[in-house]
């Protein structure tokens, strides 16, 4: 997980997402940050985020990213 929050600072370092939910819905990450978010972590850990994947719980936490993340390296 410590990969995971290092490639997400490298998007946006003001957000504190290992101590926040709901960064989607509550707003916290944009679009901006979300489409960021998707290619560091196709080139971090090696992985294809399909269209199936992007949708709101799956980038509302840390935790939720992660468990993606580890679905799709399987």
């Amino acid at each position: 997980m410590d990969e995971l929050l290092e490639a997400l600072k490298r998007v946006n370092p003001n957000i504190d997402y290992a101590g926040q939910t709901g960064l989607y819905t509550n707003k916290i990450i944009d679009s901006i940050d979300m489409t960021s978010i998707l290619a560091e972590l196709e080139d971090t850990f090696d992985i294809e985020i399909g269209m199936e994947y992007i949708i709101p719980e799956n980038f509302d936490s840390v935790e939720a990213m992660w468990a993606m993340v580890q679905e799709l390296m399987d």
